[in-house]
């Protein structure tokens, strides 16, 4: 029982302590009849219902247009950058684009950074408006300048509207220059229509009351060219050698697409993102497989032979129970069947290991 002392009493404790103080009970019997347990997913702290009812719940006047979310996750190893919408029966996914696909664009190191959020971003976006055929209506920015765009002011003659969705952050702290918002800028960038603001991009700087947004910065970021900085200044500082081991990916991609600079790598996978951002399906490889016993628990794959349980049947259960001891019938009481009497005898066999 959680229990609290009035400050008074408290004091009196200090001067007297052996008197006993005034306590209250705050969490009686009647509180823990009407406590309620939280949704699985939020004592999980893996959802934030508050925002996701803002984010779900859909103007009246709507009717039961969905309301689209962007959402933005990452992980150790990739950025995940969805398009989902919300019915009665769950979330469905519309759209969906991850970082380890621009390994087929070209772009096989670095695949959690700011730059390659951008890029996950702006094919997640191109996906989704080639799948609706609306990808040469909205063609987005051609080149990445790092500045605000809002694909709005280019919609007024369109004979569509643009594709609208919102950011969801999940449980991310929106942190000025967040990956997340890398992600954004890519979508952004690539025709769809995100409400957001430039003071959530790397490049902006708030002094005295007064914010400043640095379009060079925010476009160094998008090229990766904070990563082409830190890679010279390891090269000035512990040699060439030091630099090959330490970045010895990037220093392998950028030889297979042939450039000197992390900008034009970029560049490159861009361009590759918006010439073709279908999604390709994997061709699944038939394996055979050979059995080589009876009960088909021993496979034989190509990498070799590995064993699968299977579940025993009734008469094998019977029989493992049979082997383990030797039964007499002579042993047998009234009405007793042979298998109640391999089970009397099992008790009394652990009966007697026991004593």
């Amino acid at each position: 029982m959680i229990r609290e002392i009035a400050w008074m009493d408290y004091v009196d404790i200090k001067n007297r302590r052996g008197r006993m103080p005034f306590v209250k009970v705050i969490k009686s019997k009647s509180y823990f009849k009407r406590f309620q347990v939280k949704y699985r997913r939020r004592y999980e702290a893996k959802t934030d219902y508050q925002q996701r009812r803002r984010l779900i719940i859909q103007d009246k006047y709507k009717y039961a247009s969905p309301k689209y979310r962007f959402v933005v996750r990452r992980t150790n190893s990739k950025i995940i950058c969805q398009i989902i919408y919300a019915t009665l029966q769950g979330d469905k996914v519309l759209c969906q684009a991850m970082s380890t696909e621009l390994m087929s664009y070209g772009l096989t190191a670095g695949l959690t950074n700011y730059a390659a959020a951008y890029c996950t971003g702006l094919l997640c976006a191109r996906r989704l408006l080639t799948n609706l055929k609306m990808n040469d209506i909205y063609k987005g920015e051609a080149e990445a300048t790092g500045g605000y765009y809002d694909v709005f002011k280019k919609a007024d003659d369109k004979e569509r509207r643009p594709f609208k969705a919102f950011l969801d952050l999940g449980l991310v702290r929106s942190t000025v220059g967040n990956r997340v918002f890398g992600a954004l800028k890519g979508a952004c960038d690539g025709g769809l229509a995100i409400p957001h603001s430039k003071n959530i991009f790397p490049g902006y700087e708030e002094v005295e009351k007064k914010g400043t947004f640095d379009v060079k910065k925010h476009k160094d970021h998008i090229f990766g060219m904070h990563v082409q900085q830190y890679m010279e200044q390891v090269k000035n500082d512990d040699g060439a050698e030091q630099q090959k081991k330490q970045f010895s990916r990037w220093l392998e991609c950028m030889s297979k697409n042939k450039v000197e600079t992390l900008e034009a790598l970029y560049k490159k996978v861009h361009a590759a993102i918006r010439s073709n951002p279908v999604f390709k399906k994997k061709a699944r490889k038939d394996v055979e497989q050979k059995y080589m016993d009876k009960r088909k628990t021993v496979i034989q794959t190509s990498k070799g032979k590995y064993v699968r349980d299977r579940k025993l049947t009734l008469e094998e259960r019977k029989k493992k129970v049979d082997d383990q001891i030797p039964v007499s019938y002579t042993h047998l009481r009234a009405h007793e069947t042979r298998h109640d009497l391999v089970c009397r005898l099992l008790l009394e066999k652990k009966k007697k290991k026991k004593k």
